[in-house]
């Protein structure tokens, strides 16, 4: 098996799991993240922790970053930049704005190297077990030559096209998730006003054309009222206002994604943002019993 020298930069709840598997398949792995302790923990696992993002960079033929935003993303390439050696890959697995990600391709490609955008899908969960979903945009020949680095951390791996093409995917999935978890959300609330038992609830609609993963996955936990993170409220609230930032780009006016961004705000203001992105329901309850003058 041929083995990579890997830089991993963002040890984060999502980022510790992919550069834990990737230690545990046997590449060489420089770490860096701001809060020390999540670098200890990544240490312990067999990581080889580094001062900066510069001296990570400066040792690795193969860079992964998984950073909250593209203010991050943008001060990473900044420190990167004077570092590179002609052919470095770098592998953005953030979910950064589509237009900041090809501008920092851009730059990438004068100092002769390249630079990918492989925003992932899935939570914590398929972190841990490598089955994360992993969108992939820029170079066809260099998505196929690091296709095994990316199998360490994800099955479904797809090249969706140029830079910029795999978060534009991102973008397009999770606007949907928004959607389909706010169709739940108020369904659930009418059920409940409705009298109906939730557990019957849920598996009626798992027999029926409503059927789906988001009500599948988060019904045990939105009934025990466990809102603890896997996918972060705030994450889920950026996401939301890239895909209109993104839609409006386009010349796109797309009312229910609007709207689902305006839930996600008003959860931001209830200091919602560190819990679960599924705490959402707690917006839509309020909301519906206000207008109900409840």
């Amino acid at each position: 098996m041929s083995t990579f020298t890997v830089g991993f930069i963002g040890l984060g709840i999502m980022g510790e799991s992919m550069a834990e598997r990737i230690i545990k398949a046997g590449h060489e792995t420089f770490i860096y993240d701001i809060n020390k302790a999540q670098v200890d923990k990544i240490a312990a696992m067999g990581g080889r922790p580094c001062a900066s993002v510069a001296d990570v960079a400066a040792r690795v033929t193969h860079l992964i970053t998984m950073v909250p935003n593209s203010e991050h993303m943008r001060d990473i390439i900044g420190q990167v930049l004077p570092v590179m050696r002609a052919g470095m890959i770098i592998i953005d697995m953030s979910t950064i704005a589509p237009a900041a990600s090809k501008e920092l391709a851009a730059l990438v490609r004068e100092k002769g190297c390249i630079m990918l955008d492989a925003p992932v899908v899935k939570s914590k969960a398929a972190a841990i077990s490598g089955d994360l979903g992993i969108l992939v945009g820029g170079d066809k020949e260099t998505f196929e030559a690091i296709i095994p680095l990316l199998q360490c951390m994800g099955k479904n791996i797809i090249h969706m096209g140029p830079n910029g093409s795999g978060l534009a995917m991102k973008l397009c999935h999770n606007m949907l998730v928004g959607e389909i978890q706010n169709g739940v959300n108020e369904m659930l609330v009418l059920a409940s006003a409705a009298g109906l038992d939730m557990d019957a609830v849920v598996k009626a609609v798992s027999y029926g054309g409503g059927q789906n993963f988001y009500l599948d996955s988060k019904a045990a936990t939105i009934k025990a009222r466990d809102f603890s993170p896997k996918f972060p409220f705030e994450h889920m609230a950026k996401d939301m206002n890239l895909v209109s930032e993104f839609a409006e780009s386009l010349g796109l006016d797309l009312a229910t994604a609007r709207h689902v961004r305006g839930i996600f705000k008003d959860g931001i203001d209830d200091k919602l943002d560190r819990e679960d992105f599924s705490a959402s329901i707690k917006i839509v309850e309020r909301k519906a019993r206000k207008r109900a003058g409840k």
